[in-house]
């Protein structure tokens, strides 16, 4: 679709923003939401004409791009038949999205609570696997996050937890491996693997083994810096949750539904958790939808003792209805091997060569349709471009640098030092190019403010 320019609608759209709504994360003043006019494939545009690749997938969930005419279809005759109905009844939609979930799930995570996004998948996993082992505690990782409601802040480990953060949640933290900004002084990837998994059964250790319920990781850190677990790390985590009967818990929402060119990123590494959550990718984003797979043993759990939880939204045949729609259009057209092949043949060799280029990349890291760039004053001191939790003046080089890649028609993922490439899994070979073109043009920008 071109863009139609319209102005005097971006004002009033822009204005009633301004004068009525509550922005997440934000200090209301200080921000200037751009008035959007609408969305297609991997682009979208404002009201003035301005069109931009999304490199952002919207918040890391548009997998399928915008308006995919299957998924809206779908949604068009799921509110034709049935808009809603409570969650105590079996409804088509919902039985088979999941399914649907169920085949794709790995090991026996064969059992779908349904949520309306990932936050609350996190709520709900965390409260089957303190129900499940009578333990009150959950262990997480600092370079984490995990959600924006009351316990999913908790086990968050970024700054943003920092404002909610009680203190009183149960929640215990630790270093997971992250080789570029070692905590363990490691010089190789198997060191950093070992000595990650030797500090977590010293905190498991020195916590408790019998307060501990969970243990919860994102398979694939997400805003956090997209840091690929070391070979046998996952796999390590497992076996100390084996030992110490605590449940393994992996957040699939943002790596989930092919974002790695997997169906999961725990296919990388071939581990099953206990519980998984999910969100995001499962329907593309188009309805508000989120979950956790559950494994038999913890099902069981709940065969006859009630589960204390639910949602009035809980599968809404509208999301499940997209969620079905979304999966088939998936395997019918090869997405999540699609993002396999451009992430590797496309992305992957560019951001490679681009940090060869520019002296404020430090790293490239990622896989499928999951890459970050952490950007750096030195290559050589990895001092980051701007300092952690940057604002105002300090973070000056990093809004430069997003600046730029909008004025040539980029919306950057940009989370303090970093920026990711996180486009849509079915962006084509011309668009991927055509947004790493004005990446480079950007990243000059950053380079400005190197060393």
């Amino acid at each position: 679709m071109t863009p139609q320019p319209n102005p005097q609608v971006g004002a009033a759209v822009k204005a009633a923003d301004r004068a009525h709504v509550f922005h997440s994360w934000s200090a209301q003043e200080l921000i200037d939401p751009l008035a959007v006019a609408g969305a297609e494939g991997s682009y979208f545009w404002d009201y003035d004409g301005n069109r931009y690749l999304d490199f952002t997938s919207g918040l890391v969930y548009t997998n399928i791009g915008y308006q995919h005419p299957k998924v809206v279809a779908a949604i068009q005759e799921q509110a034709a038949t049935m808009t809603t109905f409570a969650p105590a009844f079996a409804i088509e939609s919902r039985s088979e999205a999941a399914r649907l979930i169920a085949e794709r799930t790995p090991g026996d995570l064969d059992k779908i609570f349904f949520t309306n996004g990932g936050a609350d998948a996190v709520e709900h996993a965390l409260r089957m696997a303190r129900l499940h082992t009578g333990r009150p505690k959950v262990l997480s990782a600092y370079r984490s996050y995990h959600g924006g409601t009351q316990q999913a802040i908790n086990v968050t480990g970024d700054p943003r937890r920092w404002a909610n953060d009680s203190g009183s949640a149960g929640v215990v933290r630790f270093w997971a491996p992250f080789l570029y900004r070692s905590r363990f002084y490691a010089e190789t990837e198997e060191q950093e693997c070992a000595r990650a998994l030797e500090h977590l059964e010293s905190t498991i250790q020195f916590e408790g083994p019998a307060t501990i319920a969970a243990i919860i990781l994102e398979t694939v850190p997400g805003t956090a810096g997209i840091m690929l677990p070391p070979a046998g790390y996952l796999a390590g985590v497992r076996e100390l949750c084996d030992r110490y009967g605590i449940v393994f818990v992996l957040d699939e929402v943002m790596a989930g539904f092919g974002r790695t060119g997997e169906w999961f990123a725990a296919d990388l590494y071939d581990v099953v958790p206990d519980l998984m959550t999910f969100a995001k990718g499962v329907n593309s984003g188009y309805v508000p939808l989120g979950g956790v797979a559950i494994s038999g043993a913890i099902a069981e759990t709940f065969a006859k003792r009630p589960y204390p939880g639910g949602l009035t939204y809980s599968g809404h045949p509208l999301a499940c209805a997209a969620a079905v729609a979304t999966l088939n259009v998936m395997a019918e057209e090869g997405i999540v091997e699609q993002a396999a092949r451009t992430g590797a043949e496309i992305i992957e060799p560019a951001l490679r060569e681009l940090a060869e280029r520019h002296p404020s990349v430090g790293e490239v890291r990622g896989t499928g349709m999951f890459w970050a760039l952490d950007l750096v004053r030195d290559k050589e001191t990895r001092e980051p471009l701007v300092p952690y939790n940057a604002t105002g003046a300090d973070n000056a080089p990093m809004a430069a640098f997003g600046a730029a890649a909008k004025k040539n028609g980029l919306w950057p993922f940009i989370n303090m030092n970093r920026t990711h490439v996180v486009p849509p899994l079915n962006i084509t070979e011309a668009e991927a190019k055509e947004g790493l073109a004005a990446l480079d043009a950007a990243l000059s920008v950053a380079d400005e403010h190197t060393a």
